[in-house]
Formats: structure tokens, sequence, C-alpha cells
């Protein structure tokens, strides 16, 4: 059996939106003691008021070391400690390859694997009293070839791998480390790259839904069921877990 959720400390960045925003909902209903971080203090505010007394917000960038301490410290400042870290925080970089800006791929690897690694050493004396686990977020980009997605991926690639490699270090500590791989879900993390706006967004999931083999586009409660399984399964750790409807499987419905 599983451990329980009732009243454990849980850091979850990129919390204001997407899908951290629906890990912290799933997690606080739970029982969780969750601190969601973001950079967007409105964001923020607005995801802890409606998680509800469970949660508790801070403003900051996992880019930023000091922002990066301050996580930490609210997290074991409201939960008492700290035993789950989700890694949601993250940007979207894409582009031609011979039209790729260099400050902006070290940018998006800063924000998406660079960033997720410095915190989770930060948090590690505190995982490890509580035999902890990590949970990052990977993508079917891995999976499937999008052309023009090579830095996003790149960066998504780093942290699946990273996975399996931080398992094995950190498990004779005690601390299991997870990455969930979800498909084609709608979030604005498309948006917020000003990418597409909203409609552009919902018609490309819409579109990509055949390209699912359940024919469907996911949702982000579906996505944070994965991440709850990785926090409180004892016996899983170097797993990527794949939830996504089938669409890396590569079916040709669309």
């Amino acid at each position: 059996m599983g451990r329980s959720l009732e009243g454990m400390p849980v850091l979850v960045t990129g919390g204001g939106s997407g899908l951290g925003e629906a890990v912290v909902y799933r997690l606080v209903k739970a029982g969780a003691k969750v601190t969601l971080a973001g950079r967007r203090a409105e964001k923020v505010e607005a995801v802890a008021r409606r998680a509800g007394a469970g949660a508790c917000g801070v403003v900051g960038d996992v880019t930023v070391a000091d922002d990066r301490e301050r996580m930490v410290a609210r997290a074991v400042e409201h939960g008492g400690g700290l035993e789950a870290v989700v890694h949601a925080a993250g940007n979207m970089y894409r582009g031609a390859l011979e039209e790729l800006d260099e400050q902006a791929l070290h940018d998006v690897f800063a924000s998406n694997t660079i960033g997720p690694m410095m915190l989770t050493a930060l948090a590690l004396p505190h995982l490890r009293e509580r035999s902890g686990a990590v949970v990052f977020f990977g993508s079917v980009h891995t999976q499937r070839a999008f052309p023009g997605a090579s830095p996003y991926a790149a960066t998504k690639g780093a942290l699946e791998t990273l996975t399996g490699v931080l398992a094995a270090e950190l498990g004779p500590q005690g601390v299991r480390v997870g990455c969930v791989r979800p498909g084609g879900v709608l979030t604005e993390l498309n948006q917020r790259a000003g990418l597409m706006d909203d409609a552009t967004a919902a018609d490309r999931m819409r579109e990509l839904g055949a390209a699912h083999a359940l024919g469907r586009a996911g949702t982000p409660d579906e996505v944070a069921e994965a991440v709850e399984y990785l926090i409180t399964a004892e016996w899983a750790t170097g797993a990527v877990l794949t939830i996504d409807g089938g669409l890396g499987l590569g079916v040709t419905n669309a």
C-alpha cells in the first residue's frame, strides 16, 4: 500500500497554471500541505485561494538561486518539512534549427532542466529525512518528432534521462525519483510563449485528438493523477510514466 497524502508537505513549482495547478488541487483535496510556486503573483495567489487552507503560495522563478531557496524555506515552514517536490514549471521555445537564438536556448534549458536540478539538490536534505519523492515532467515530444520543437524536446529528453540517473543516485538515500510523460493536454504553455492565442490552441488540441489512440486529448487532472501515484508509490523509482492517451504510439488516425 502506498503512503498517505494526508498532511504530506509538498512543493509544486509552476503551480499557478496548467499541469502544476491541477496537481495542487488534487493533492490539497487529498489532504497534502502544498506550497505552490510561480513567477506570476496574481496566478499563484488565485490558485492558493481556490485550493483552500492546505495550500500556500510563494512567488519565485526556478532559474533564480535566491528564489529557489525561498521556495524550499516556505514549503518547510508551511508543511513542517518537505516530502515531495513536483517540477511543473517550464517554458516553451520553438523554431527552425537555423533560426534558433543561443540565449533563448540557454533560457529554456535554465527553466526546464537546470532549475529543477538545482532545486532538487536544495531540497534533498529535507527529502532524505522523510524518504521522499521527486517528480519531473517529460513530454510526448521525446517519443514523436514534431518539426520545430527541438529546443523543448531536448530539455524534456534531458529530464527523462535525469530521472533514471537520479533514481540510481538517490535511491540508497531513500529518495524516489519519477517522471510523468504527458500527451496532448490543453494548457497555456504555448500561449504564454506567444506561439498562439487561446482559440488557436484549443483548435489545435481538438485536431490532435485523432492522433491519440483513445481519440481525444487529455485533461490536466488525468495527468495529475499520475503525479499522485509517483509521490505515494513506495516501490516506484526511475519510472517515466506515460500518460498520453496513446499519442506516443504513433497511430495514424490524424
